[in-house]
């Protein structure tokens, strides 16, 4: 799983041949959150709101 980004504790990854629609994910810690890249949609998260 490529690491796009690590920033302020949050880590932006990839996996190669995921599923549509094209999103990313993203991690702080033991929280994670799945975001929708064509219109930033949040699809499945467990962050804090603060963090999202």
């Amino acid at each position: 799983m490529p690491t796009l980004l690590l920033i302020n504790g949050f880590k932006f990854i990839f996996y190669a041949n995921e599923h549509e629609p094209k999103h990313i994910h993203v991690s702080k810690g033991d929280e994670f959150a799945k975001i929708e890249l064509l219109q930033i949609h949040v699809i499945k998260s467990h962050m804090k709101p603060k963090d999202l």
